[in-house]
Parts: structure tokens; sequence; C-alpha cells
């Protein structure tokens, strides 16, 4: 291109020399994505509420929208139109024909309120479906909410290349040579009206995509967003992989989430689960006889694993670990350090054992603080007991990483993991709760009985994502212009419910109906616009039912659901420990070793492996998570034996070897006195059948028109677009009578003037309510406006019709930047 610019600035006419450098300006900023990116036909959508009238700009019902005609005549239930590009009338049936506008044609959309859910009568918050095309209804949004939106999260058509989109009212397929480029023009134009909507110093947009697109894409963001910090994420969908004709590609599991942050928008923190091993303090002294003192052989420590660790007898704190003592020294001749007890390893019996460790490591690891001191009773021969952390897992404090280790030769710990910090979301989600078919489809079949809608986004993949935007906006706005079977409402309800938020979602989806079912409807003469026909679109068939199901906490039959949500909130539950008596093995200790590891693991159902017995072995005690059992053998040292237990919180099952049923319910008396009760920090559930303290109302997108909107003639019409557009508040307000001079809404906190004549009455309405924020006035003059807006300071005021029909009448400078 510089060698373009130097031939441009050798054009002697200035003027020439100008347009044709403002003409390469224009061509270098376009960009081709994919196989080619253009403009395409222009992108038509019917407008089937709209009457065919002479001027009309139509199209065949049910064919390809972008073969336009204009009507010329109408007669006899005949049109006769002039098709686009021809001079040559044709004749249709008038039926036949439906209006149809192109995209940047001026449209005045209003919202048709169809039916509503409540299930919280006392609640202003009200979510909204709007049934409609999604280009169409992002222009009424940008009317009722630019800059207002905290959070967009769509789902758009992956164009697969199984017909699974449209593209001016016709399936595309993977014939189509330039699907790739229908599909980014298609995009194109819904993301540059999205942007407006959002809150540019703090907003998230959201996009799911899967491989077919998610390259073109991300240059797309790249060019429309280039304020914005993108991140693309991997989650798993699908754990079982999804293999393709042939099994000769990769099975895959995953799809694509770009993350667009404008702004000062940050991602919300979650909880960290912990590692499988979690934080575990086990006793520093070696359990098992074989690690006695003096012992040598196989699993014996060796000699230098005997010595003192003097414990302040105030602070409980370690001061000092002395030196080995030789095996012929008695450890009472030990020195003393005022105010310290020397701790050993010593057993309830006295029986002399060896630290898990060496000195030498011992203060290594005091460094890092994994060790503490367990005050005991005074008159057990040892007062303290000495613990070490053990856990597999690093936790970096300072940079907020976790970096999985192993253990050392000694099984002491190198690393440290604290439980339960918050931790910034990862870029790779693998969670089970993010299945889309257990989660997804699965939930819709219990919500429907039957199949109605093929792969459903997982409820909780979507909470997730947008937990991680707006978890810290308990008012937060959420659009989502792709609502399919309408997961992102479910889900905002769902985060509601867990936080208390009132949280508020937006749905647009179109009521399209299935191919097979299309073809089978025109075969039968069943047209868009018959009852038959828009009872089957996604829209009245699965996406409102499904809000209606979720909303009430019932199936499509009106039967409670049974199930549970499972969500991001915890609780701590509290259960007893179990203490079973296994009295029919009276020989055990004549066993060889390999019957009693057989024995053990037949007692515990393999909860506990065989590796863990040996031959001395009084009880098996493991620290592992895993290990969620325990055995006594020896009933003698059961005092020890709940002493090992003490601090170990997974273990819920305890088993006692014994015939002997006074000296089980002595032991299990000791067990649950002495052995704290089991708290678990588990996921809350909420019952599905309590449903959401919400509620919803189903609109369908409808157009009016122009002349009789600015002649104050479709008030009525009108009204839900005004509800919106003050916020939604309070359940949708209902004109049946004639147009009131005023109207005067506290509930709605909103107000309308229709007869300037009587703003004197209008104001002082207004000052007894002053909830009322958004004020709504009809007059043609902008004298008229500004003076009744000075009186009602305080409140935001908009002109009627001035401000709607002034909104829409620019639409065909909307596919600009």
């Amino acid at each position: 291109m510089a060698a373009l610019h130097e031939l441009i600035q050798k054009i002697e006419n200035p003027e020439l020399r100008a347009q044709i450098q403002a003409a390469a300006d224009k061509l270098t900023k376009q960009k081709k994505f994919g196989l080619v990116f253009e403009e395409h036909l222009p992108e038509c959508t019917p407008l089937y509420d709209i009457p065919v009238r002479k001027g009309s700009k139509v199209s065949v019902r049910d064919e390809k929208a972008n073969e336009t005609y204009t009507v010329l005549k109408i007669e006899d239930g005949k049109a006769l139109c002039l098709p686009k590009n021809s001079k040559e009338a044709v004749e249709f049936d008038l039926c036949k024909l439906v209006t149809t506008a192109e995209l940047g044609d001026p449209i005045y959309p209003y919202l048709q309120s169809l039916e509503e859910v409540c299930n919280a009568p006392d609640s202003d918050l009200w979510h909204a479906l709007i049934e409609a095309d999604n280009y169409h209804a992002l222009q009424l949004l940008e009317y009722l909410y630019a800059g207002k939106v905290d959070c967009i999260y769509i789902d758009p058509p992956y164009n697969t290349g199984a017909r699974d989109w449209k593209y001016n009212n016709d399936y595309v397929d993977g014939n189509d040579e330039y699907r790739h480029s229908k599909w980014l023009s298609f995009m194109q134009k819904r993301l540059l009206i999205a942007k407006k909507l959002l809150n540019a110093s703090d907003s998230v947009m959201i996009i799911a995509i899967d491989d077919k697109e998610y390259l073109h894409l991300g240059c797309l963001l790249e060019d429309l967003f280039p304020e914005a910090k993108i991140t693309m994420i991997s989650t798993v969908i699908n754990p079982v992989g999804k293999a393709k004709k042939g099994g000769t590609d990769f099975s895959r599991t995953d799809e694509y989430l770009f993350f667009l942050q404008f702004g000062t928008a940050a991602i919300q923190p979650e909880i960290r689960e912990t590692s499988p091993a979690g934080i575990r303090w086990q006793t520093f002294r070696r359990s098992s006889l074989a690690n006695g003192r003096g012992k040598h052989g196989v699993g014996a420590c060796g000699p230098n694993q005997f010595y003192p660790i003097y414990v302040n007898d105030t602070t409980h704190q370690i001061v000092e670990v002395g030196y080995p003592i030789p095996e012929d020294v008695d450890r009472f001749t030990v020195k003393q350090i005022e105010g310290c007890t020397a701790v050993f390893p010593v057993r309830k019996d006295g029986s002399e054992i060896n630290w898990g460790a060496t000195r030498e490591k011992v203060l290594e690891l005091m460094e890092k603080g994994y060790f503490k001191v367990i005050p005991k009773r005074l008159d057990e021969p040892q007062q303290y007991k000495i613990k070490y952390l053990t856990s597999g897992v690093i936790k970096d404090i300072e940079e907020g990483r976790i970096t999985i280790t192993g253990r050392d030769e000694t099984g002491c710990v190198v690393g440290y993991y604290d439980v339960g910090k918050e931790m910034v979301p990862t870029t790779h989600w693998s969670k089970p709760s993010h299945n889309a078919t257990s989660n997804g489809t699965d939930l819709l079949t219990k919500l429907f009985i039957t199949p109605r809608f093929d792969y459903a986004k997982s409820l909780y993949a979507e909470h997730d994502a947008i937990r991680c935007a707006v978890a810290h906006k308990p008012n937060a706005l959420i659009v989502d212009f792709f609502a399919g079977s309408g997961t992102t409402l479910h889900a905002v309800n769902l985060l509601n419910a867990e936080d208390g938020g009132v949280r508020r979602c937006i749905m647009v989806t179109n009521n399209e109906i299935s191919e097979e079912e299309r073809l089978d409807f025109k075969s039968r003469g069943i047209r868009h616009g018959d009852i038959e026909w828009d009872s089957r679109g996604v829209a009245r068939y699965v996406t409102w039912p499904r809000t209606i199901c979720s909303i009430k906490g019932i199936n499509i039959n009106g039967e409670p659901l049974q199930d549970d949500y499972i969500t991001t909130a915890t609780i701590t539950q509290t259960t007893k420990r179990r203490v079973h008596q296994i009295s029919f093995i009276a020989n055990y200790l004549e066993l060889s070793l390999s019957d009693k590891k057989k024995v053990i693991e037949l007692i515990t159902n393999k909860v506990l492996p065989g590796k863990l017995v040996d031959e001395e072995s009084d009880y098996i005690v493991s620290d592992l998570e895993k290990h969620t059992a325990t055995v006594l053998i020896n009933t003698d040292l059961s005092d020890e034996w709940i002493d090992e237990l003490v601090e170990l919180e997974h273990i819920t099952d305890f088993y006692v070897i014994t015939s002997d049923k006074k000296t089980f319910n002595r032991i299990k008396r000791q067990v649950l006195e002495k052995v704290s009760l089991i708290q678990k920090t588990i996921p809350m559930k909420i019952p599905m059948s309590d449903g959401f303290k919400s509620n919803a109302v189903f609109f369908k997108l409808g157009f009016l028109d122009k002349t009789k909107v600015s002649l104050g003639m479709q008030f009525k019409e009108l009204v839900s677009t005004l509800w919106m557009k003050a916020g939604a508040i309070g359940k949708c307000p209902i004109i049946d009578s004639a147009i009131p001079a005023m109207l005067i809404l506290p509930e709605n906190r909103m107000a309308v003037l229709n007869d300037e004549n009587r703003f004197g009455e209008f104001a002082e309405q207004i000052v007894q309510h002053p909830e009322i924020n958004v004020v709504y006035l009809v007059t043609d003059y902008e004298s008229s406006f500004v003076a009744m807006t000075q009186v009602l300071e305080g409140k935001t005021t908009y002109q009627l019709y001035r401000d709607y029909l002034d909104n829409f009448r620019i639409n065909a400078g909307r596919n600009g930047r």
C-alpha cells in the first residue's frame, strides 16, 4: 500500500487526489476473514404482522427474503409487483406475500404482550422474553438500554453446515461456499448494535462458539472491539467426546467462550476446591511397632529419628529440636529447658517409637509452618502431641498460583495448600457440572418429559460464565439475543437465588421451526402465522415454556420437579461417625499377612487397601482423603487408636474387631465422645420444585405505522416499550380504556403526560410520588418539553413521540461503525 500512496501523491489535481486518497484509506480498513468476508446481498426480514399495502416492499412467504418486490397495485386478492432490479411486473396472490424490511430500513417496533408468569407478586423483578428477529430486537434494545447493559451472553449459530441457521430466510448448509462469509456478515451487523448496549466503563460480553468459526470470530472481535480485553476459554461440555463420521478425526470434548472485558471490568474470583488429599494434620510420631526405637530392617526408620522436641508450656510452640539419642541412652537423661517439656515419640503403653523424619528435615519444615502442637491430658505419658501437615499441594500465596508437588522421601510434605482462597478462574474449564448432556439436554427432558430441543447448554456452564461477569453486581442487566432454549434466564435466576441478587435478564429469540417441520407444514398448506405453525416455533414451544416451568418449579404437566439445583454457595453439614463391630473374625492375629490384608479389604469394602497392613499392625489409620475407614485390631490400644483419629475429619467409619459386646460398647462410647463430629462443607442444594422468586413477561416484537405514532394514536401499543425503558419495574401496565390525559404509575416508577395542557396537575401528582423517576412528556414543541423538564428537576424525562420516532428514523445509518 505504501507504493500506492506514493503514486497518489503524484496526481496533480488536488480534488481528484483527495478523493482517490480517501477511497484508498477506506479500502485499507477492509479486512478479509475466513474464505471471504463481504456484505453479500442485503439481509432482509419478513414482517408477518405488517399488512401488505400499495408501495410495500414484499417477498414471497417462506422463500428467500432478499428476493424483494415493490407492490404497484392490489386488486381482487391479487398484487401486481415490480421485482427489484427489473422493469417487468409480475402478479401474485396477495396471501402469498409478506411485508419485508431490509436491514437499515426505518422500522418502528413495539412490544405486544403475549403472556406472563408471576411467582413473586411482591417483587419488582421482571425478566422479559422477546419473540423477534434479533436484529430488529437489538434496534429496540438500543433505544431502551443504550450504554446500560452489564453483561451480554450469546450462543450464536455455530455454522456447522447442518442447516442450523438462516440467512435471508433460507437455511445455510455445508454446500454454500460463502457460508463463512455470510455468517461473519450476519454476526457483524448484530455485534455492532450490541456494542452500543454495553456499559463502556464496566461490562462483559461472552460469546460461545465451537471449532467451526472460532478463528473467524476471534478476528472479527478484534476488529470490532479493539478497546476490549479479549480472552478465549476452552470448556469441556462433552467429556465422552463427539466423534466425527468415519472415526478418523479427534473426538471433540470442548468448545470455546470468548470473554470481552470493557473498561474496568474484572473477572470475578471463585472459591477453588481443595485438592483430593486436602489439608490434613497427621501425628508426627510413627504408629507401627516396626518403626520402634532401635528397630532395624525393612520399613524401619534408622537410628537418627529418636530425639526430643521441646515445647513451651505457656505458648505451646516448638522452641527447639534436640539431637538424636543413641539406643543405649535413657531418654530421661537428656537436657531440660526451663518452662518447656521434652516431647518424645512414645506410645501410651510406654513403647518408644521414632519420629516421622530426621532432625534436619524437621528444622527445614518448621520454617514453613508445617508443625503444630496439640495439648493432651496431664495424666498421659506425653503432655503434647506433635502434628505435621500432610498434603500434596503447594499454594503460592504471592502470585495466587497452585502448584502440584509430591512428597519427599520421609513422607513429609514439601508444600502448603491454603483452602478456601478466592482464585481467578483459569482459561480451561473442566467441570462435571458443565456436561451439556446431563445438565442441558437431560434437564430439559425433566421439564418437557419428551425431547423438544437439541444441544441445550448446561445450566451450570452458563451460570458460571455469567457469574464471572456479574457476581459483584446484584442489580446487573443481562441480555441474550440468541436465547435458544432459554438457559440464560434460567441461569440468572439460579445466580439470584444463590446470593439474593435481583439481576434482570432480557432474552431474544425468533420463533423458527425445524427444517423438517417447515417442509411438512408447507406440504399441508400451513403457513407462517398459522396457529399450528407458530405453536411449534422455538420461542413458544421451548423458550417460554421452559421459563414458566423453571420459575414455578414444575414440569410441562404441572407436576413438581423432583431434583435439586447445585449451587456455588456452600453449607457446613455435621454428622456423627459410624462405629461397627466385627465379631465374626476371632482368629485375626493367627492369620497370614496375605489373609490379614484380604480381611481388612473385606471389612472396609476395599476402602482401605491391603498394602496398609503389616504383621504387627494394632490398628489401621490413613490420613489420605480417600481412606474414609479405620480398623482397630488390638482393643487394648483403643485409647491410642482414638488419639490418632481425633484430628482426622475425613474418616467416617470405625471398625472394631472384637467378639465382646461390652468391649465394643465401651470403645464406641469413647469414639463418639472424643472424636469430633464430621463437618463437611458441601454445595448448597435448592429443590427445583421451589422454583424462583421472580416474574417474567413474554412479548412479541411488532411494528407500528409512523404516522399513527406521531399522532398519538398508538399509545396503548407503546406502553410496554415505555415500561421497559423505565426499567421494567413492577408488572407491565395494560391500557384498555381510552388514552388517558395522564398516567401516574408509582408501582412502575414512571408517569406519562399525554395532554400538556394539564401539566400543572400532572406536576402536583409527581410531587406526591417521589418514587417516580422516569417521566414521558407528549409534546410537539421542544421549548415546551424543556420548560416542563425544568419544573420536574431530578426526573429522567423523554419527549414523545419525537424521542421514539427520531431514534428509529435514522436506522439507515445503523450498519456503520
